[in-house]
């Protein structure tokens, strides 16, 4: 599993929006958002998640033009970078996915294909991907079918749960009040379907390194 400690060009473009929302929000509010990250920390999801070694389950999405993606037939093709978000919403995915789109000619060139996975209705995820003006697919995981299939599903504490319901309507967005949400999760998948990179992090400010993606996907060569 990637550690966070592996700081990289993503994680200074990170870090000031986690200093912003660390001056932005007031004590009790930033420390309901940590005992939210401690309640994911020691609810075992990051030991109980597929890692590295373990077989990737296929999957059948649409993507934001309501057009069917599968991983198995993506694998024909070469290995797949398979990265969550929690929703447009988050100031953090939107870093990450437009600093994902910057480095996509870099994935590309090392074979791969990059897909975004999210909880958001598909009407949501389309704002999302054109706001970002993403050239790779975003696909709308309702449910979180896949993410739980991936074992990386938690629920929300209760107080954050009513922060995101009452900031931005977390069950209109993803039709559902189930409060449940995906890990910021990074996986690099194989031809053969195994998993060869996983990152795994229960803090949501705290993201994947493409310079870490690429390094596994040059592995594989």
């Amino acid at each position: 599993m990637e550690s966070t400690k592996n700081k990289g060009e993503l994680d200074a473009l990170l870090a000031v929006k986690r200093k912003e929302g660390a001056l932005k929000y007031g004590k009790e509010k930033n420390q309901l958002y940590s005992d939210g990250i401690d309640a994911v920390a020691t609810s075992g999801i990051l030991e109980s998640a597929l890692n590295v070694g373990d077989k990737a389950p296929n999957f059948t999405l649409k993507n934001a033009l309501n057009q069917t993606v599968s991983l198995y037939d993506d694998l024909k093709n070469g290995p797949v970078v398979l990265t969550w978000y929690r929703g447009g919403w988050c100031p953090y995915c939107n870093i990450t996915l437009h600093y994902l789109q910057e480095k996509l000619p870099e994935f590309k060139k090392a074979g791969a294909t990059l897909m975004a996975l999210t909880p958001e209705l598909p009407d949501n995820s389309l704002s999302t991907s054109e706001k970002n003006k993403l050239g790779f697919n975003v696909l709308s995981d309702i449910g979180n079918t896949v993410a739980k299939n991936y074992g990386i599903v938690f629920q929300l504490i209760e107080k954050v749960a009513v922060v995101y319901e009452s900031g931005f309507g977390l069950s209109k967005v993803n039709g559902d009040n189930s409060n449940e949400l995906p890990l910021a999760a990074t996986y690099v998948i194989d031809t053969n379907g195994i998993i060869q990179y996983a990152f795994l992090d229960a803090d949501y400010r705290e993201r994947a390194e493409p310079s870490a993606i690429l390094d596994a996907l040059n592995k594989l060569k």
